[in-house]
């Protein structure tokens, strides 16, 4: 497992389009992490590195959100499934299966639900410390294993 030190808002938005730029169709990232660690920023630089349009915010309302693709022709599905509260049948609802095909899918709070649409997948952990920066664990599953991941912005551990 890789681990990131992201030290500002700024290191967490440059790790995430670093890791955009390397997302295709049928990526699932999965973004694990208490309130407050930086998944909807790390979301918005993945975002921006896969160059997709419309805002990012976090879609606690909405549970999914979808991003026009972008140059490289892959749209991002941004899902956030706190509310989900383990209740399956809602992500279910959301056929993310088949988005999976033709789309990045990223997941806020989606360890223990969202990784069974895809045993390829990458889980981000982050941790904020006490100094307020972060640490992402990067945990590799499937494909992704064999596959490079981005380096920081700032340092590897």
């Amino acid at each position: 497992m890789d681990k990131v030190i992201l030290e500002t808002p700024e290191d967490t938005m440059a790790f995430g389009r670093a890791l955009g730029a390397t997302l295709r169709a049928g990526d699932l990232v999965l973004l694990a992490g208490p309130l407050g660690a930086g998944k909807t920023t790390l979301t918005r630089g993945i975002a921006d590195g896969m160059r997709v349009g419309g805002r990012v915010s976090s879609p606690t309302f909405v549970l999914a959100r979808v991003h026009a693709a972008g140059p490289s022709g892959v749209p991002l599905i941004h899902v956030d499934a706190y509310r989900l509260g383990g209740d399956l049948s809602q992500l279910d609802d959301l056929d993310l299966d088949t988005d999976l095909e033709s789309s990045a899918v990223v997941v806020e709070w989606g360890e223990g639900s969202a990784d069974r649409l895809n045993e390829d997948h990458l889980v981000v952990r982050l941790s904020r410390h006490d100094d307020d920066t972060r640490t992402a664990t990067l945990e590799p599953h499937g494909t992704w294993t064999a596959r490079p991941l981005p380096a920081s912005p700032s340092r590897m551990l």
